[in-house]
């Protein structure tokens, strides 16, 4: 593999940062259920920032495809570390946050998230061989997943501490030497913005040779913009394909921010430290697939691949619904993990392979907005007042089971006119 040293380094600044915006991450939805109270505060604030996210994706995939990528990733490193930072030191000073700081940093997390993960892709895509494609996302997906697994055990530590030096995590009772104490919000967030100066540092560092030499389009905004959509518009097997395969992401993020705190605070009346524990098996599961899916499925059509782990899922989401026992949320969590990862795996390899790279950028930014729709009638549908009556939040899972079955059958009706035609 060419560019060896390029993506170790890309590798290194994706853990370290996926660690700290991990840990915040967990943190800021279980401040707002558990510390503050406010759950409908966050909700309709994820709703505002998910829309204003719509713009943002578009504009951004036409970034992604005109400029450096390496550049881009050291200019938003730069923007996210000072805000965020700012807000840490506001933090130290009056030793509390307001609410709309606190909600700030996730905005600017989601923000980040809508440049960095697709810039992330796109570049990998520019400076790797085709052949070695399922290979690389395999990578991301595992070294992403390995942080998140991290994120999750010290996000456990952090949220509630430990008393008696005694610690439970990922349902295992633990005996520590000592106890830690529960950090304050902006604590994490200082912690946050310092890996955003050490990824910059890791950036300037990067030297590579693009394998990837397509045209760069150098037309206004609008009209790069619309070659991503004239792109799909020309390949509507590759457009079904990129859109429905996302819902089972849409769903996952909607469900992490909005859905798991509640569930576990509301359903199975448990602590921080179970909440936090569920993206350990959440990763592990990740894991997994990044390891092994694509050995698994590697002679499977993708969309048959994609149908079958939406299966799978449907019927972990379904399980999840109607049994109150922390075994089957975790193992929940573990197949949710596994299905997600495998699912985003396949879907990128073979949008790589079908889609040039000087377009990547904005044909994904498509895709990002219209699940950003998706997910903004999601976050709507569960901030209704029935959701947060007694256990009730079980039942989206229940919705998320009916969001499957519906985007697999169309995968599979696509997938038949194809093979027919």
């Amino acid at each position: 593999m060419k560019n060896k040293q390029a993506i170790y380094l890309l590798f290194l600044s994706n853990i370290i940062s996926g660690l700290a915006q991990g840990i915040s991450m967990i943190a800021i939805p279980w401040y707002f259920i558990e510390i503050v109270e406010e759950s409908e505060y966050f909700a309709l604030g994820y709703i505002i920032i998910t829309f204003l996210t719509l713009p943002w994706g578009l504009y951004a995939g036409a970034l992604i495809d005109r400029y450096s990528r390496k550049k881009l990733f050291i200019l938003t490193n730069l923007v996210c570390g000072s805000l965020i930072g700012s807000i840490a030191f506001y933090g130290f000073i009056y030793s509390s946050l307001p609410n709309f700081l606190v909600f700030f940093v996730f905005a600017v997390t989601i923000f980040n998230y809508n440049i960095h993960y697709p810039n992330l892709y796109a570049f990998g895509q520019e400076i790797t061989e085709k052949k070695k494609y399922g290979k690389l996302n395999s990578y991301i997906e595992v070294q992403g997943q390995a942080t998140s697994v991290l994120a999750g055990a010290f996000a456990a530590l952090l949220l509630t501490g430990t008393s008696n030096k005694s610690l439970d995590l990922a349902g295992i009772h633990l005996t520590l030497p000592f106890d830690i104490p529960k950090w304050d919000i902006y604590e994490i967030f200082l912690m946050d913005a310092i890996t955003y100066l050490f990824v910059i540092g890791i950036f300037s560092f990067i030297k590579y040779t693009p394998i990837v030499k397509d045209e760069i389009h150098k037309s206004n905004l609008w009209n790069r913009l619309k070659m991503g959509t004239s792109y799909l518009n020309e390949n509507r097997i590759v457009f079904v394909f990129g859109l429905v395969s996302y819902m089972l992401f849409a769903f996952t993020l909607v469900e992490l921010h909005i859905v798991l705190p509640s569930y576990v605070h509301d359903f199975l009346s448990a602590k921080g430290n179970i909440y936090a524990s569920s993206e350990i098996y959440y990763s592990l599961g990740a894991i997994f697939s990044g390891v092994l899916i694509l050995r698994i499925l590697k002679n499977v059509n993708p969309f048959l691949s994609v149908i079958f782990l939406m299966i799978i899922v449907a019927a972990a989401f379904l399980s999840m619904t109607f049994y109150k026992f922390l075994w089957v949320f975790f193992l929940g969590n573990l197949i949710l993990g596994i299905t997600n990862a495998g699912v985003r795996i396949v879907r990128t390899t073979y949008l790589f392979n079908n889609v040039p790279n000087n377009l990547i950028g904005r044909v994904t930014s498509v895709f990002s907005s219209l699940n950003i729709i998706v997910r903004m009638f999601l976050i709507a549908l569960f901030s209704l007042n029935f959701f947060t009556l007694s256990d009730n939040i079980r039942w989206a899972y229940l919705i998320g089971t009916l969001l499957m079955l519906m985007s697999s059958t169309v995968l599979y009706l696509t997938y038949m006119k194809k093979v027919k035609d």
